[in-house]
């Protein structure tokens, strides 16, 4: 006879992850990109401009602006870069200054999806079935287990390792969607907490420039607390209301209100369902098998709540034209929902992901390696002659530190993959070590042996060093129309004054720059003549025409 629980649990198998290698875990995952490069275009370098200038003075905290060209609204993640950058400015170098709370943020973003997991499967309909003659886990036990699982989950998830490491509003929204997610889950055991989480998660997401998500989210929330069998959840409910009322008011206030809504007509089905594919991989189709095997508990707390967190952000990724950056709010809630397939899953099912994920990524490992050593060895010659082909001005830059971490953590994986493979098979959270172990030692393994390419490939810092032979360190440079990357850029790392909202006819700069693509011709502009056509060594396609004032007639 089928149970309506699909739950069979022995306490051998809700054993949890030792909290060392959890920590371990997580700490290859978050530090990896945090030290040792400059902010990447685009979005990264825009966001970084913004806190740069606040810090430096050069716009205010209430109206942050990019060479005069004001922000979006988004106003809590520019401010927490600018603190940071007042607050370690003197001591380290502003980027990675910027970059620390944007990593807390990461860190919170783990440690709320545990917690939300952990209260969700706490709850009685969401507990394994009791054995006959007992030997079924223990509530508390079981509970921590789905949690690690969780939290590998996110971490295997394709689509938040470099988004996650980035300077972006973006990141701040997820930190909030995932306090939301809190809230709700907590609901029936720290009522206090979760009120304050309701309170706090919604406002923020909205002055980080996602409003309407927020009011989405008020509202799907406001309907699983009123419908909820606990009382107290079902007064939370007010306040979830009172959090959306708030980041109504937040993002009127701050005028984040723009329309982003694509037309229908543009979304491409195809590529919409590659993005969701590989973004959400692999926690999707576990999501999809927790649906079925739980189907019969939809309208219970365990599965409800992050599935209406996760259509409602899905939901707006579709309305945004396949966003990719609102697809990276549903993350969480996914990874829930993948969690709970982990008690369901099939022996067979488990060997076919750990199988996969040990040639996937072992093969990566071996890629990255062979790249690394052709780079620094010249063999093989292959790759090497590649990347001089496509980057010819980089130069390899040995660092035995870096060398030194990329060896233990490749050394971390080959004893992963040994123990995995071993007879190491009643922990729940076992199917989701090697997709989560993969992604972080691949993300280490770039964020080392790989940074100088990546580092020479991503950054504007090798346009600056095109751009200063044409340009005195103390020029005023008009650029209308450009890039935020590029403003962002001149600004905050080249130390330039830059107008970007002046007509080149009116502008009073001695210097302008024009952006535009290989096609097009160099223009002729009334005032100015062209002394420079330069493009960064990676990007060809985007070519920067730099102009000097002619000398006035007489």
């Amino acid at each position: 006879m089928n149970s309506p629980n699909p739950a069979l649990v022995t306490q051998r198998a809700a054993q949890r992850l030792p909290r060392v290698a959890l920590l371990l875990f997580c700490a290859a995952y978050v530090l990896p990109g945090l030290f040792g490069r400059d902010p990447w275009k685009n979005a990264d370098l825009s966001a970084f401009g913004h806190m740069a200038a606040i810090a430096s003075g050069r716009a205010g905290w209430l109206s942050p602006a990019l060479a005069g060209l004001p922000a979006d609204g988004a106003l809590v993640p520019y401010w927490l870069g600018a603190a940071f950058i007042r607050l370690f400015g003197p001591w380290i170098d502003p980027a990675l200054a910027a970059r620390i709370p944007f990593a807390l943020l990461l860190v919170m973003v783990l440690v709320m999806t545990w917690y939300a997991t952990y209260h969700l499967a706490r709850t009685e309909a969401a507990q394994p079935l009791a054995f006959a003659f007992g030997g079924e886990a223990n509530s508390i036990d079981y509970a921590r287990a789905i949690a690690d699982g969780a939290v590998l989950a996110v971490m295997a998830t394709l689509g938040l390792l470099q988004l996650g490491h980035e300077t972006t509003p973006e990141l701040v929204q997820l930190a909030g969607a995932s306090l939301f997610l809190y809230a709700l889950a907590a609901g029936p055991y720290r009522k206090g907490r979760s009120r304050a989480a309701a309170l706090i998660a919604l406002p923020v997401m909205a002055s980080s420039g996602a409003p309407a998500i927020a009011v989405a989210l008020a509202v799907v929330g406001t309907a699983i607390c009123a419908r909820s069998t606990y009382a107290q959840v079902r007064t939370t409910s007010w306040w979830v209301v009172g959090a959306g009322l708030i980041a109504v008011a937040l993002g009127t206030a701050l005028g984040a209100w723009g329309w982003r809504v694509a037309d229908v007509a543009s979304l491409h089905p195809l590529s919409t369902l590659r993005l969701l594919a590989w973004f959400t991989w692999p926690a999707w189709p576990l999501a999809l098998w927790t649906l079925w095997r739980w189907h019969s508990h939809l309208l219970h707390r365990h599965i409800s709540v992050p599935l209406g967190c996760a259509l409602t952000t899905g939901l707006a990724c579709l309305a945004m034209g396949g966003s990719d950056r609102a697809l990276m709010l549903a993350l969480p809630a996914l990874a829930v929902l993948a969690a709970f397939a982990l008690p369901t899953l099939q022996r067979s099912t488990a060997a076919a992901i750990d199988w996969f994920s040990v040639f996937f990524f072992s093969i990566c490992v071996l890629a990255i390696w062979v790249i690394y050593a052709s780079l620094h060895t010249g063999f093989p010659a292959k790759p090497a002659a590649n990347i001089a082909r496509l980057a010819p001005e980089f130069r390899p830059a040995f660092s035995l530190l870096a060398l030194l971490v990329a060896l233990g953590g490749t050394l971390a994986w080959m004893w992963l993959v040994r123990w995995r493979t071993g007879r190491h098979r009643h922990p729940l959270w076992k199917s989701l070590v090697l997709p989560a172990g993969g992604v972080a030692v691949c993300w280490l393994l770039l964020m080392t042996l790989w940074l100088p390419l990546l580092d020479h490939a991503r950054s504007y810092r090798a346009l600056l060093e095109r751009i200063a032979p044409h340009v005195p360190r103390e020029a005023c440079i008009a650029a209308p129309q450009s890039p935020r990357a590029l403003l962002a850029a001149l600004e905050a790392m080249g130390g330039y004054r830059v107008d970007a909202i002046t007509p080149a006819e009116l502008s009073p700069c001695e210097v302008l720059l024009i952006s535009q693509t290989p096609h097009d011709a160099t223009a002729e502009l009334p005032g100015w003549r062209p002394v420079a056509r330069i493009a960064r060594p990676t990007d060809r396609q985007d070519i920067t025409i730099i102009y000097q004032r002619k000398p006035a007639s007489r």
